[in-house]
């Protein structure tokens, strides 16, 4: 095949809201950073800690998204895709870090609590609600295509949550006077984002140690493969995510004796995009089998098949 197959995606989408985002979240961090120490304000300041996770995650996003554009070359020959998944790993690290200083911070704050300005953190954390909400309109679109995105958008998620939180302990603390609901505030805000960051983390190292892609059924595209005609066996079957939304696929397809290769491969390729929205498809099909695996069900290993995988008929690479 003299193809040449370019995996990186057609377009870079979603660029211009990142820097949006970007631009307000770090005009607010500024403010909110100062505003925490003038009223003295824990939940304040977890909330400015969040933001400022939420501006580095934006720059983290940009960059990935920056580089993701660059080529194929002889060292990296699948691209930068995967700086996303990177970038997504640095993000749910530092939320972790920023969630445990908050956490420490809210204990010593249990037993010794602080006057707090209540006025002073409601007005901040208002407007705070107001650039979150902006931001994440503009992160929306592009959470559900890339995990980079979608790191941002949840860190600007549960800085928006711990917003509203803000707003109601300055108003609670200003009505009944209890300094201790601010640690306490401080304590379900980071609680909140915890889970909802080892999710992120746990999509990102699926990626990195190229696990099947979140939502590919394996047995499924197994059955899509041997349920043509031509097909004997499929065996040697991966599936992987050379980034959140580009999944990949190689197998070796042994086939009926007389069946037109060609054919067969491009069948094949347009079933797995059709049926799974796999494009990036590379097929070894072969003319020798040892067994009829697809009949039996169960998948074979590489030594039940014992096969030369240097004779084969045909190899072909397929790219919608």
């Amino acid at each position: 095949m003299g193809h040449d197959h370019n995996h990186l995606p057609t377009e870079i989408r979603h660029e211009k809201p990142l820097w949006w985002a970007l631009g307000l979240t770090a005009a607010f961090l500024l403010v909110e950073i100062i505003g925490a120490f003038v009223t003295n304000s824990l939940a304040l300041l977890s909330d400015a800690a969040h933001m400022a996770t939420d501006t580095l995650a934006l720059m983290i996003a940009l960059v990935a998204v920056r580089l993701s554009r660059r080529p194929p070359d002889a060292r990296r020959t699948y691209g930068y895709a995967r700086l996303e998944a990177l970038g997504a790993m640095f993000n749910g690290g530092m939320l972790f870090v920023v969630a445990g200083y908050i956490l420490w911070e809210a204990i010593a704050r249990f037993r010794q609590p602080q006057e707090i300005a209540s006025t002073g953190m409601l007005v901040i954390a208002a407007v705070g609600l107001a650039v979150n909400l902006v931001s994440m309109r503009l992160l929306k679109a592009g959470s559900g295509e890339s995990l980079n995105v979608k790191g941002a958008y949840l860190e600007v998620w549960a800085d928006m949550l711990g917003s509203v939180a803000v707003i109601i302990g300055a108003l609670l603390i200003r009505w009944t006077g209890w300094k201790v609901i601010d640690p306490i505030l401080a304590v379900l805000i980071g609680l909140w984002v915890l889970p909802r960051t080892w999710v992120l983390m746990r999509e990102a190292i699926n990626v990195l140690l190229e696990g099947v892609p979140k939502g590919v059924v394996l047995a499924d595209v197994r059955s899509s493969l041997c349920s043509h005609a031509a097909v004997v066996d499929v065996h040697d079957l991966h599936v992987w995510a050379l980034a959140s939304s580009t999944p990949a696929l190689s197998a070796h397809v042994v086939l009926r004796d007389g069946a037109d290769a060609d054919q067969v491969r491009r069948e094949l390729a347009d079933a797995l995009h059709e049926r799974h929205d796999i494009d990036h498809v590379t097929l070894q099909l072969e003319a020798e089998h040892c067994g009829d695996a697809c009949a039996v069900g169960p998948a074979p290993t590489a030594h039940e098949h014992g096969h030369d995988h240097d004779r084969h008929g045909h190899h072909g690479h397929v790219h919608h």
